[in-house]
């Protein structure tokens, strides 16, 4: 079926690109415009005409790509028209009204342009990456894997086990024959070259993940700190409530920021103290859990609370900085334990040594990010595909002269590299990784 979709943003602007894919995409060409179609690829200003009542909706530029020269590698047709919100939707009805095509699914042109041969897996996944990049490693790291430096490294892997498969696969079949001395040393050293190269690549602290999903700082401590002013600070308005009272924040609150082009998500937690309370516990439950979880936790106290027994204590490790609030309350001591933690002495209702903490957020923000040209794993399933696909070749290796069984565990190998960028039958996957484009991608 042919779709339709409006393929630029939401609201009002100069602009409005709406895109047409399918093999009914010349017919309603024709009928949108009274004419016959443009030149191949070249823009062209036509008056756009309601099919039905021959009225005037807009006068826009038209770009007409015969398939299979095309971004989905369709019949495709891209209408440039006026970006109000009237426009757009006579536009949708006047096609609608052809009963010639259909409103898109989230991601459906990138999922035709991939079933048809366009881009892989990777491609795809990097384009809906660009679309929702805010920060510049973020952009980067999408035009990387865009331009197919991960899909290199995964097909080179995947054609050495391929050859060591087949050779694996002809003793199978000829089983009276032997195989050369030559190609069980090339077999061996394609499958250990595979596994070192995989193990480095899974060794890589998650990074190609921080940079999607963003660096994850969690701000905890005992009420009253100023945490939530903090939070507040960092984000340039007011996201958390602000309060005497202790135990205000009950829930974690996130935010996502750009701090010197590196995104994050910093999370206000509940203040960490013996409570009655259930739903306060409950929320020092998921303080404590974050904490865990981040990448980095700012550990914000008070002068007059440097206590450093229970939670405190567990909660100093080299992914922290220990934050000593309201310094314009009272003069800070510190003790010789806390010289050798990484710390800031601040003052957030002052201003105090804000930028100073900000430098050292930055500094642990690049210890932890590796070159984006380096960055092989962006999401969870390639991890997933790499380890199993590790499992498998290290029970090849511990097969001795079952060959079957050897084969079997190559085969599955090269299906779990495969699957990362969508050379296998991979329908199980296709719907949550084009769900997550917009309507018009």
């Amino acid at each position: 079926m042919t779709i339709y979709a409006l393929s630029s943003g939401p609201g009002i602007s100069g602009v409005a690109v709406i895109r047409i894919s399918g093999k009914e995409t010349s017919e309603i060409l024709k009928l949108l415009t009274k004419k016959n179609l443009p030149k191949p690829r070249v823009a062209t200003i036509k008056k756009i005409i309601d099919p039905k009542s021959s009225e005037l909706i807009d006068e826009g530029i038209i770009l007409w790509f015969p398939g299979p020269e095309s971004y989905t590698g369709e019949d495709m047709a891209e209408l440039h028209a006026h970006g109000s919100k009237a426009v757009i939707d006579a536009i949708h009805k006047a096609l609608e009204d052809t009963k010639k095509c259909r409103i898109a699914e989230p991601g459906e042109f990138t999922k035709i342009a991939f079933q048809n041969g366009k881009i892989n897996l990777l491609k795809a996944e990097s384009i809906s990456d660009l679309i929702s990049s805010e920060t510049e490693i973020q952009r980067k790291q999408a035009i990387n894997i865009m331009n197919g430096k991960s899909s290199k490294v995964y097909d080179d892997l995947r054609d050495r086990l391929i050859k060591s498969l087949s050779n694996i696969e002809a003793k199978i079949d000829f089983p009276e024959e032997e195989i050369p001395e030559k190609i069980i040393n090339e077999i061996k050293k394609n499958v250990d070259y595979v596994i070192e190269k995989i193990q480095k690549i899974l060794n890589d602290q998650k990074v190609g993940e921080r940079i999607r999903e963003g660096f994850k700082i969690a701000i905890v401590g005992p009420t009253n700190a100023g945490k939530s002013s903090l939070l507040n600070h960092l984000s340039n308005r007011d996201v958390a409530i602000v309060s005497e009272i202790a135990g205000t924040t009950r829930d974690v609150i996130e935010v996502h920021l750009n701090i010197d082009g590196y995104p994050v998500v910093v999370s206000d937690t509940a203040g960490i103290r013996k409570s009655k309370n259930e739903i306060e516990t409950k929320g020092i439950k998921l303080a404590l859990k974050k904490a865990e979880e981040a990448d980095l936790n700012l550990i914000v106290i008070e002068p007059k609370n440097l206590d450093f027994t229970g939670f405190l204590k567990d909660l100093i490790k080299p992914n922290s900085i220990l934050v000593i609030n309201k310094c314009d309350l009272e003069e800070v001591i510190l003790t010789e334990q806390m010289r050798k933690i990484d710390h800031a002495i601040i003052s957030v209702k002052n201003n105090t040594n804000i930028e100073n903490l900000i430098l050292k957020i930055k500094s642990k923000l690049k210890g932890k990010f590796i070159r984006a040209e380096e960055i092989i794993i962006t999401r969870e399933r390639h991890r997933q595909n790499l380890e199993k696909c590790l499992e498998n070749l290290i029970n090849f290796k511990n097969q001795k002269d079952d060959f079957d069984k050897a084969a079997e565990d190559l085969r599955l190998a090269t299906r779990h590299l495969g699957m990362i960028v969508g050379k296998v039958d991979v329908e199980e996957i296709l719907s949550s990784i084009f769900n997550d484009f917009c309507i018009g991608k």
